[in-house]
């Protein structure tokens, strides 16, 4: 490596990623605007909106009281009437207090227009449990939001991603659910996945709603995932590879549009599926893409198998929580499982 190529590395943490991302929009479109509980002064708790309010003056970074529901039909009305707003939902558990803001008004409300209100919300959100947060601040709920129509949702994996995503939301004229998973911030107080910090370039770009990654290649077993969800399967695949075993890694990065296409041909080649997500077992992301799969014929070696947490409340003693939540041992037992079921 050359010291012109390492002068080029520029690695960010998702944080950074989305916030670079935000200032770009904001600079070059009058309309975009954040709001959010503690996005102003303090940078957002999660780092999300760092540095703007210094850039951009409490006018267009404003910290709202804790009322999700009136921030939330705020930045609906906001849109409908032309601007742009990115808003925080601190935790995507607070979406029960605005639902009716989100999927009755931001999801609906250009179909019931016949398209003509546009509504583009970007609503970002965090996710994910590991702290002893307990309950109501532990979720992922990837399934619930995906689950609805109307509402394009994202889930980045890594730094990059992140930033490239966010640029897209907010030019999308759809409304964008962006959901960020805790761990993967790269804020020093919650600890980080070091392998979500990745080279993120500093001019503008868009990575592609819709369009899932293939992060590593293989061709006995293909592993999906989404979040801490690709992390957790590529340590997996590192373990396996010592016995032999070439597994196919694909993150998602996007629900809704779901890309169906990547992980069909993925698994025609390897015939053999593991999906991974934070989120809850039932009727969730995890059975919606062993169907996707199922329903195409695709022939399987073995029987698909999934990676969620189980159907219970989010405990908040760090053992139990640390025993329900995904991680790559799983992934390896569900893949013996698979090849020698009881």
């Amino acid at each position: 490596m050359t010291v012109a190529t390492i002068k080029k590395e520029r690695k960010l943490t998702i944080a950074r990623a989305m916030a670079e991302a935000i200032a770009q929009e904001m600079r070059t479109d009058e309309r975009v605007f954040v709001m959010g509980e503690d996005v102003g002064p303090l940078g957002g708790v999660f780092g999300n909106t760092r540095g703007l309010f210094d850039e951009f003056g409490a006018e267009r970074v404003r910290d709202t009281p804790i009322s999700e529901t009136a921030f939330m039909g705020a930045a609906v009305g906001a849109a409908s009437d032309g601007m742009r707003p990115v808003v925080e939902l601190m935790f995507v558990d607070f979406f029960g207090v605005c639902f009716d803001a989100i999927y009755n008004l931001m999801a609906k409300n250009t179909y019931f227009a016949g398209g003509e209100v546009q509504v583009p919300v970007v609503l970002m959100t965090s996710t994910g449990g590991g702290y002893s947060d307990a309950g109501q601040h532990s979720q992922c709920l990837h399934g619930t939001f995906a689950h609805l129509p109307g509402m394009k949702v994202v889930a980045p994996s890594n730094a990059y991603d992140a930033k490239g995503l966010m640029t897209a939301a907010i030019r999308d004229n759809n409304p964008v659910i962006f959901m960020f998973h805790k761990a993967l911030q790269g804020m020093g107080w919650l600890g980080t996945e070091k392998d979500a910090i990745v080279h993120v370039p500093e001019e503008c770009y868009e990575v592609p709603i819709g369009k899932a990654a293939v992060v590593k290649e293989g061709s006995d077993l293909t592993i999906v995932g989404l979040t801490s969800g690709v992390h957790h399967g590529l340590k997996a695949a590192g373990e396996l590879e010592k016995q032999g075993v070439s597994a196919e890694v694909i993150d998602l990065r996007s629900l809704v549009p779901l890309d169906r296409e990547t992980i069909i041909e993925s698994v025609r080649k390897t015939g053999r599926l593991i999906v991974v997500d934070e989120d809850y077992q039932s009727y969730g992301v995890t059975g919606e893409i062993i169907c996707s799969v199922v329903e195409r014929n695709i022939p399987l070696k073995a029987a698909p198998q999934r990676v969620a947490f189980p159907d219970i409340p989010i405990p908040f003693t760090p053992p139990m929580e640390q025993w329900a939540l995904p991680n790559a041992d799983k992934i390896i037992a569900a893949f013996n499982q698979m090849e020698n079921p009881s």
